[in-house]
């Protein structure tokens, strides 16, 4: 269960998660916060801040509520057939910090509940991310739509909360000594850690996104009938339809994206936003999202970026994680045919590394704003570029990336450009 102080990076690090055991398999359910659930249908936490018996019911009828949504999800879990992670946005311990220590008593004795059920039982594990208030002052925002607090009070908060779950047996605090994109795989990390996974090296937080030109895709019978006892056939694999749309933002230190990805018709939906701060530095806020959110932005579209479709291919080689995006038509003519194969590795970019023998790959790309996606859906980018490009594959000269082009990142993330979510492996 990932819980936080305000703005600890929650939101985002649920979106991550999710992703990450969606694309090996899993099925993922995320219980809503009910306190936000609430508040957006316009209860006002002030409205009854200093009214004791209206705080001692809110806060029983929404542990109640919690109890009663959590109960849903755990029994939805129990009829799927695949492995299912069911992550909780809060837990009923966090009611705790909004009330006195006296009213929580005495809600217990009249529930018939207690902490080692509430807190230690209930969870498999809990994770709490610390507030930017406390050590990442300069990436802290007040902008959660129903809630307020300021740094002084986020700190307060945080404190509370966190010490409520002091005591579970599988309590993780993921502090900010490190940047936001290390805190998130370190998070992840404890989960998967939990699990018994093995994913030190995709998790690894030195790890970096690496991206090679695949010339076309094999098929599988050849891969079969070419396989060796020394050498494995085409791995198992799971297949994702994807797609992405830049949408049009105020300047250029802001960028956004709305992502569906899905299989037989079925559809997460993802709302990206990425602020470039200064001396390189940048913000991401990565939010799922209704399917009604995602129509509604789909009216902000950036014009001068076109719409990119792909299968996704996720694949485990000799114990190595890759995905293998295959773009579709409609796209740009430089998008044609185009395959582009991912993986992380502590390796540096243009060393030897192990690739799937089965695919035939053009060359590395790695940091090559050609093939950025940002810069792919572009309808203007090769135009804006002061050397010649040429549309193939095989030979795209490098100093296409003198011109007006945008660089891609390579830190550990999901290629959905640039730092997108994390995505596991079996």
């Amino acid at each position: 269960m990932p819980r936080q102080g305000p703005c600890g990076g929650k939101t985002t690090g649920q979106s991550r998660l999710c992703s990450f055991f969606e694309t090996i398999g899993w099925k993922v359910f995320r219980v809503p916060e009910c306190a936000t659930v609430l508040m957006s249908g316009g209860v006002k936490w002030m409205e009854m801040n200093d009214n004791d018996t209206a705080v001692f019911q809110f806060q029983e009828n929404l542990i109640k509520c919690m109890m009663q949504i959590e109960k849903t999800y755990c029994e939805l879990a129990q009829m799927s057939t695949k492995n299912c992670l069911i992550i909780c946005d809060r837990g009923i311990m966090d009611a705790t910090a909004y009330m006195k220590p006296e009213q929580w008593e005495e809600m217990k004795m009249k529930n018939g509940w207690n902490e080692i059920e509430l807190r230690d039982n209930r969870y498999n594990q809990v994770i709490h991310m610390v507030t930017a208030a406390k050590g990442a002052e300069k990436f802290y925002s007040t902008e959660h739509a129903v809630r307020y607090e300021s740094p002084d009070v986020a700190r307060n908060l945080d404190d509370m909360a966190s010490q409520a779950w002091v005591g579970h047996p599988y309590y993780d605090v993921i502090d900010n000594s490190t940047d936001f994109e290390a805190k998130l795989i370190r998070m992840i990390s404890t989960v998967t850690d939990r699990l018994g996974m093995d994913f030190r090296e995709r998790l690894n937080v030195n790890s970096k996104k690496r991206k090679f030109l695949v010339r076309e895709l094999p098929s599988l019978e050849a891969i079969d009938m070419a396989a060796s006892a020394e050498t494995k056939g085409y791995p198992q694999f799971q297949d994702f339809d994807v797609v992405h749309d830049y949408l049009a933002t105020p300047g250029q230190k802001t960028q956004a994206r709305i992502r569906k990805r899905g299989q037989n018709g079925n559809w997460t939906y993802t709302h990206t936003i990425r602020r470039y701060l200064q001396n390189n530095e940048s913000a991401e806020t990565k939010m799922h999202i209704t399917s009604r959110d995602y129509t509604n932005l789909l009216a902000q579209i950036d014009e001068k970026h076109q719409t990119i479709y792909k299968t996704r291919r996720c694949f485990l080689w000799n114990d190595q994680y890759y995905q293998m995006d295959l773009y579709k038509e409609p796209c740009q003519e430089r998008c044609k045919g185009l395959i582009l194969l991912e993986t992380y590795s502590t390796i540096p970019a243009m060393e030897p590394l192990d690739l799937p023998s089965f695919l035939d790959i053009v060359k590395e790309v790695t940091g090559d704003p050609y093939y950025s996606m940002y810069n792919l859906s572009s309808k203007v980018w090769l135009q804006n570029t002061k050397g010649k490009a040429t549309v193939s594959h095989d030979s795209i000269p490098n100093e296409v990336a003198n011109g007006d082009v945008h660089q891609e990142a390579t830190s550990n993330g999901d290629h959905d450009e640039t730092n997108g979510d994390i995505n596991g492996l079996r």
